[in-house]
């Protein structure tokens, strides 16, 4: 019972849309009719405010990351990585918007780094690495999901591997569009504005 109660708490957490809220506060429009329609840090970047795009990336994956430090400090372990796994799903399917959400790479990074910071550590150099050389925010999301579980098991974390496979698939759904036009040359790059 306290493990569910964790993982509703993780997942109230991660409904939080906080890239809307802050749009909306500072008066940018709706993010959903902006750019891709993405709730996430790399839409807000496409409104041309930098600050709010960072206030987003910095909320997003705080959400996950306190989820999980709140569960594990009076819960356990377990109740850390199941409160992180439900943030994630909570950000990418939040109750909030109708189940409609965003893409989950800034909660899964913050999620990461609070679980086993190294390997939260990998999937941020990996994302960024692949940002710099590609400019494609998706393209980079999508690699450090993928290696993420390798990572987890080349740390001797095997109780990761579970949480960091739904999560890495999770991005892989989300991301069906991206992978189409990443196909077709049409992704957009970083920065490009709506």
């Amino acid at each position: 019972m306290t493990l569910i109660l964790w993982a509703i708490f993780g997942y109230l957490l991660g409904s939080v849309p906080f890239g809307i809220v802050i749009t909306r506060a500072l008066g940018l429009g709706d993010l959903r009719q902006i750019g891709s329609g993405n709730i996430g840090a790399t839409n807000v970047l496409r409104t041309g405010n930098k600050p709010a795009a960072l206030a987003t990336l910095l909320l997003d994956s705080g959400k996950g990351a306190i989820a999980v430090l709140l569960a594990r400090h009076f819960g356990g372990e377990t109740a850390g990585i199941l409160a992180g796994g439900a943030a994630f799903l909570g950000h990418c399917f939040p109750i909030w918007l109708g189940f409609r959400g965003g893409k989950g790479v800034a909660t899964f990074l913050g999620t990461l780094i609070a679980l086993h910071w190294p390997l939260g550590l990998i999937a941020c150099a990996i994302w960024l690495l692949t940002a710099l050389v590609s400019r494609i925010s998706s393209l980079s999301a999508l690699l450090a999901a993928a290696l993420t579980p390798v990572f987890a098991w080349a740390l001797g974390r095997n109780d990761l591997i579970l949480v960091t496979s739904f999560m890495a698939a999770l991005i892989f759904l989300r991301h069906h569009a991206n992978i189409r036009r990443l196909l077709q040359g049409t992704e957009p790059r970083i920065g490009k504005k709506s």
